[in-house]
């Protein structure tokens, strides 16, 4: 990112301002948790048509709210955005984990690297020729949006169990402690759902988690690519109206990992104020919405499931001023 389009930036210094609540984000979870609470409840008494939608929206936007709560939202106190976020609606993946694994995302220098970044879906080339030519099928059907919508939510929980069920064994406490606390939290809300809602897990499985699952993938589908440019690996997606709702205005990618602290109510504005630096920075990976998204990836593959170079490369300059500026704020919300 040229150091002339970054000084352009708008950069808000402090991005919380003197809020020491966000209260948006905070009715937002109240919004998301009483609707999973009557849905669940009522839901014997609801038609699937109605059903099936709501629970997949209120779980893709509970991950969302997640999303935002690792980012150091909606409070000043980490005991209290842990605990309005560690509620495992999704039942899969801990919160704590997942914390974890997003701020090493978040190391733009490393995006998109089949190693070093734990949310690429790349792979290096001799991960790639080692698998099974049926593994094969199902990563190449995932370069393609409705592969990613249809198989992608399978895939990617079991993948993520499997490896870690594998480092738990291999002696990793840490793990072993944050999985032990998630299930206990994960039989609370088993407990209401089959003792006092009559959800049994198989059904809840089918009907919130997988559809939801779904829906939050498309948001990630399209969001990085392999580039040796570090700013050109990222995207937006542009005028969405409903699903920048429901992912919380992370549609706007590149402005997420310009100013990674930002509220997600702050971010159209900080965005349109600096969509010229950034589209020029990103190389012009833009969508104008999720209907392109979905016309020219639904049947195509968006890339190569072989990570393109290999392996990212290392910025051959230090990292330019606009990502420097992210990571000193990413490394700041953590204490808070």
């Amino acid at each position: 990112m040229p150091v002339s389009i970054v000084t352009r930036f708008k950069i808000c210094g402090d991005e919380r301002g003197s809020r020491a609540v966000e209260w948006p984000s905070v009715w937002l979870a109240g919004v998301i948790y009483a609707g999973w609470l009557a849905l669940t409840y009522y839901y014997a008494a609801l038609p699937v048509f109605l059903t099936l939608p709501l629970a997949a929206w209120l779980i893709a936007w509970h991950s969302s709210l997640q999303h935002e709560i690792v980012h150091g939202h909606p409070t000043r106190r980490r005991r209290v955005n842990r605990a309005i976020g560690s509620v495992p609606l999704s039942l899969w993946v801990p919160f704590a984990r997942y914390r974890m694994l997003h701020l090493a995302h978040h190391r733009d220098e490393r995006l998109t690297d089949p190693l070093d970044d734990p949310e690429s879906y790349y792979w290096t080339p001799a991960d790639w020729a080692a698998l099974s030519r049926p593994a094969r099928f199902l990563v190449r059907a995932q370069s393609t949006l409705l592969g990613r919508i249809a198989i992608g939510p399978f895939w990617c929980i079991a993948r993520f169990i499997l490896a870690e069920a594998a480092s738990i064994r291999a002696g990793d406490r840490v793990l072993a402690r944050i999985w032990g606390r998630h299930l206990v939290a994960c039989a609370a809300v088993l407990i209401w759902l089959w003792a006092i809602c009559g959800i049994p897990p198989w059904l809840y499985l089918a009907a919130f988690v997988y559809p939801g699952t779904a829906l939050l993938l498309i948001r990630s589908f399209a969001e990085h690519r392999a580039d040796a440019a570090v700013s050109h690996r990222t995207a937006v997606v542009e005028t969405a109206p409903l699903f920048g709702l429901l992912f919380l205005n992370n549609n706007l990618h590149a402005a997420h990992h310009a100013s990674p602290t930002l509220p997600w109510y702050r971010l159209p504005a900080w965005y349109a104020q600096n969509r010229k630096a950034l589209l020029g920075a990103n190389g012009g990976l833009v969508y104008r919405g999720y209907g392109e998204v979905f016309r020219r990836f639904g049947w195509r593959p968006h890339d190569t499931p072989a990570h393109p170079l290999g392996r990212a490369p290392m910025p051959v300059a230090p990292i330019p001023v606009g990502m420097a500026y992210a990571k000193e704020r990413l490394a700041a919300a953590p204490d808070r």
